[in-house]
């Protein structure tokens, strides 16, 4: 397999087959962000001729597998859903011809990766079955996506998930706790609230920041820039999103950025989400939490 530096993917595409079409991120300039530092390039798609023998390996591979195993396809890199519609279409039809099981094809995506496409393109990328994209949204805090160089606004995320809406395309949410800074937490929950309450992620999920060495936004505190949340402003932060939420999705914090984790499904679970985040911020010491985000090496 044709994989180039370290792979990552969501938490729920654990039984996804993993091809790599794309390495790093065309944006790259996240200050909180380290996943692709290991790559000597910005980005990169990767040849179609490597695609398609990564895709005759898993064909060997998975023969003779229960079907079950081998129904979704999960592109990696950054966001390779930045892709022109005829590269994903060529992609998709390489991916049935050789894994005609496959029922929908998924990927990270920026909100910036939609808007070049046209309603009618999207509408038929959906038809050929992508679906359930991972979008790292991270806030709906403007002031906290110009900080941070996110490159679009908390207009754009509902503008163009609207259009995944119509186009008939599902999406997650990744939501980066913390983002706003020290005393803002909660600001930046209830605007977050605000925005995934207009649209309709079918999950959301928690990754609370981890500041490492080799970001930008580390130096940018060690200049007194910007200061973090306390862990357990974090938990708190987590607790007002969950509580101004009115919408039917699922929640969860599952990466291992989170010292607990934790999943329900909204509304219905509302009422167990939130107490059990009272537990911890009643009875988990500050310490305890730190202690955790230290022992956090890599994500």
């Amino acid at each position: 397999m044709h994989y180039t530096g370290t792979i990552w993917r969501p938490p729920y595409e654990a039984k996804s087959i993993l091809i790599e079409v794309t390495a790093g991120c065309t944006h790259h300039k996240c200050k909180f962000c380290t996943l692709y530092n290991d790559l000597p390039f910005k980005f990169r798609m990767s040849p179609m001729e490597d695609i398609e023998c990564d895709l005759q390996e898993v064909k060997r591979a998975v023969k003779g597998w229960n079907n079950e195993y081998i129904r979704r396809v999960f592109l990696t890199g950054a966001n390779p859903f930045v892709l022109s519609y005829e590269k994903l279409t060529a992609i998709a039809e390489l991916t049935y011809k050789y894994l005609p099981s496959i029922e929908s094809i998924g990927s990270f995506a920026r909100i910036t990766d939609i808007m070049p496409k046209t309603d009618e393109e999207l509408a038929k990328l959906q038809a050929c079955g992508y679906d359930s994209l991972t979008i790292g949204i991270e806030t709906g805090d403007d002031e906290a996506l110009q900080f941070m160089n996110k490159g679009y606004t908390s207009a754009d995320i509902v503008e163009q998930c609207r259009r995944l809406d119509r186009a008939g395309i599902h999406y997650n949410f990744f939501y980066l706790v913390s983002i706003s800074g020290a005393g803002r937490g909660e600001i930046g929950a209830k605007l977050t609230a605000d925005i995934c309450n207009q649209v309709h992620p079918a999950l959301i999920g928690a990754n609370m920041l981890t500041v490492y060495p080799d970001s930008e936004l580390y130096v940018g505190i060690q200049h007194g820039n910007w200061r973090e949340e306390s862990e357990l402003e974090k938990y708190k932060e987590v607790r007002t999103l969950i509580e101004n939420l009115q919408i039917s999705t699922v929640f969860a914090a599952m990466g291992a950025s989170n010292a607990y984790q934790f999943h329900g499904q909204l509304p219905k679970d509302k009422k167990k989400l939130l107490s059990f985040l009272d537990e911890i911020i009643k009875n988990v010491s500050e310490e305890e939490l730190q202690q955790y985000r230290k022992s956090v090496y890599h994500l």
